[in-house]
């Protein structure tokens, strides 16, 4: 099935292997089918799809009107081949797995490795983070710092039991087991090898929250160890041993005699031997009273509890960790980090929450997440989370930032509820029980230093746990997603604009407005000019807010940009006829180049026009691997009909009167289209 053992013990039995397993069916499958298209594939494709459904309308509309007005159908049919692969947005897969790629790859120079392209788009957009406390708000070096009793006094005897527990436990050892084992020396004090052997262990899960051991106590006999007695140490939240504990040990007198300790705890008195008594209404209270102190000064408790057995019993199962004694509990810290404040603030800024999901105490996490600037009240605990339904959840995970005591289930539902409303959620986490939740958002967030299962689930890794690092990779996603939309936008519009000046001047012109061949290599030069585009600038403005993929805006663009681009083919045509007088078939080159040249130098020009909101060239410039592009690529259209190679290309050299028309031209579409853009951003907004 695919199962990974990650702690204790079992026999299993093999029954198939490789292909023939459930997992290996599984792999199988996902070799051979394609995962469903995301909400950006879903976009891309149904751009391409307009586009081409706009070709096949409209490619035989001008093979008839050409081949019926013409009257050379084999030329009027590479002609609307010709319309067809210019409509066709062919360099639309290139520009975008380049900008993507390009977006990877200024994304890995900030830390964060991409490990599916279009994820950054997923990125770009995201408007709800999900995140855990450990590690991302806080600095992910848990000290031990407390080792105390029932009553909050120091104890060494809990320590050793914490102790006893860490080391013989063979599961994945998460760092409250590396705090407690990093002392060391009590592995000489207790003469580990000596003392004890390890019998068996009742391995961690996220729904008793607690683990066990069990170790067996030696004696020496007639110059032999054997087992005296077998030792049941539990550790895990506080809440969840205390359900299996019946049971307290205190040391005599410590109920009424207290003294002040230098650390801020209550130092142990002179007492007798300690006792074992109920765990009653006022001793429960007492616990909750002492452990609620502990968390409100920031401090994770981890409680220990141990039951004496005789030495017969070879196994050990969950129903054994009942009538447990508690002996105390063991306290760790884990500061706030410097960067988290700032980090918090600049993800705000850019129009994320953040909203804290975790399995730890409720008190604790909200006290570091006031330390750090985040919202607290109200606190919604997994408990609360179980009698919500999903309509419920929904609603609550609205006015909810912080999540306490959680479940891996519990974290995937609120990922799912927030996505049910509309947001676009991302999920940080690095643990087991983040897996479901890594799966479920649609941006999976994990660190390099993470378990195999959440790097596996999660779309992108940070090589720094860090969410200043994670700010810098959303703005940079950002960044590639608004190159990306400018190729689109400039695209559909520029096609949609070709085809109506190819219409309109196939129905009155006596001869093709241009040849097969120059239609191409028009094609070609334009689609060449964009290869700047993944290295362009993007305006501040346009990353501070998440941004979201919008098919239905590209249609809208399309139709406002695309007649504007026309009206100066129009013009062209004009000026061609009635100016140069390149009305005859005699004069049809001079009329080809002069709307070859105007069509080219429109269409590369555009790109600035629309790149941003800003007053192109002035407010917003575009950098310069675009602006080279663009004035190679202008600089050859210009060439092509006046030099050597116009012939090759069925051109003519353009009369020097042509080129002022031309700068005007250029200049009067420039302008159009900047007020044009301004009226659409006061009507439909800019993304």
């Amino acid at each position: 099935m695919g199962t990974n053992v990650v702690s204790g013990a079992a026999t299993a039995l093999v029954v198939a292997t490789g292909p023939r397993s459930y997992f290996g069916m599984l792999a199988a499958k996902a070799v051979a089918t394609n995962p469903a298209p995301n909400a950006f594939q879903a976009g891309v494709n149904s751009v391409s799809w307009l586009l081409i459904r706009f070709a096949l309308v409209m490619v035989p509309i001008v093979l008839l009107i050409n081949g019926f007005t013409k009257g050379d159908w084999l030329e009027a049919m590479l002609f609307a081949l010709s319309v067809a692969v210019g409509l066709t947005p062919e360099m639309l897969p290139m520009i975008v797995t380049s900008t993507l790629a390009k977006g990877a790859v200024l994304l890995a120079r900030k830390k964060v490795v991409v490990k599916r392209l279009d994820a950054i788009q997923n990125l770009g957009a995201m408007d709800v983070l999900c995140t855990d406390k450990t590690g991302t708000l806080t600095q992910d070096k848990i000290a031990l710092a407390r080792k105390a009793d029932v009553f909050g006094h120091p104890s060494d005897e809990v320590l050793n039991f914490a102790f006893l527990n860490s080391h013989y436990q063979t599961g994945l050892k998460n760092l409250l087991d590396r705090a407690v084992l990093d002392h060391v020396e009590l592995a000489k004090e207790l003469q580990l090898e000596q003392r004890f052997r390890k019998i068996d262990e009742i391995p961690f899960d996220f729904e008793r929250r607690r683990m066990s051991v069990v170790v067996a106590t030696r004696v020496m006999q007639a110059g032999v160890l054997v087992d005296d007695h077998h030792e049941l140490v539990c550790k895990g939240a506080l809440e969840e041993v205390l359900a299996a504990c019946t049971m307290v040990r205190v040391t005599v007198g410590t109920a009424v005699h207290t003294t002040e300790h230098t650390d801020g705890a209550e130092a142990a008195p002179d007492t007798g031997p300690p006792q074992d008594q109920p765990l009653d209404a006022a001793m429960l209270a007492r616990i909750n009273q002492i452990t609620r102190e502990f968390n409100e000064d920031g401090l994770r408790v981890v409680a220990v509890a141990v039951k004496t057995l005789p030495p017969e019993q070879a196994t050990y199962s969950v129903a054994d960790e009942a009538g447990l004694t508690l002996v105390g509990y063991i306290a760790f810290l884990d500061p706030p980090k410097e960067s988290a404040a700032a980090a918090l603030q600049a993800l705000a800024a850019h129009g994320v929450q953040v909203k804290v999901l975790t399995g730890d105490n409720a008190l604790v996490t909200a006290r570091v997440c006031r330390q750090v600037g985040l919202p607290v009240e109200p606190v919604l605990l997994g408990a609360d989370i179980e009698g919500l339904d999903d309509a419920a959840l929904a609603q609550a995970v609205e006015v909810h930032h912080l999540f306490a005591k959680l479940t891996p289930l519990h974290k995937e539902r609120i990922v799912l509820a927030l996505r049910a409303k509309g947001h676009v959620v991302g999920f940080m986490g690095d643990g087991i029980n983040d897996a479901p939740a890594l799966r479920a958002a649609d941006v999976g967030i994990s660190v390099d230093s993470a378990v195999d299962i959440a790097k596996e689930a999660a779309d992108i890794i940070l090589l720094e746990k860090s969410l200043m690092v994670l700010d810098e990779g959303v703005v940079e996603g950002r960044s590639t997603f608004c190159n990306l939309l400018k190729y689109i936008r400039m695209t559909a519009s520029s096609n949609f604009g070709n085809v109506l000046s190819v219409l309109v001047a196939s129905a009155f012109l006596p001869f093709l407005p241009m040849l097969p061949l120059q239609l191409l290599v028009q094609n070609l030069l334009y689609d060449l000019a964009q290869t700047g585009i993944p290295f362009d600038n993007v305006d501040a403005e346009l990353v501070a807010k998440p941004l979201k993929w919008n098919p239905a805006d590209i249609g809208r663009f399309m139709l406002f940009f695309g007649p504007i681009s026309s009206l100066f083919d129009l013009c062209t045509f004009a000026l061609m006829w009635w100016v140069f007088d390149a009305n005859t078939l005699a004069r049809q080159h001079l009329f080809q180049s002069g709307w070859f040249v105007v069509g080219l130098l429109t269409q590369t020009l555009v790109v600035h026009m629309i790149r941003s909101p800003k007053l192109p060239f002035v407010q917003s410039r575009a950098a310069w691997p675009l602006m080279l592009s663009t004035l190679v690529i202008m600089a050859v259209g210009i060439f092509l009909p006046m030099g050597p190679w116009a012939a090759t290309f069925k051109l003519q050299a353009l009369p020097l009167a042509y080129f002022p028309w031309l700068l005007a031209i250029l200049l009067a579409y420039a302008v159009l289209t900047t007020l044009m853009k301004r009226l659409y951003i006061r009507r439909f907004g800019w993304q």
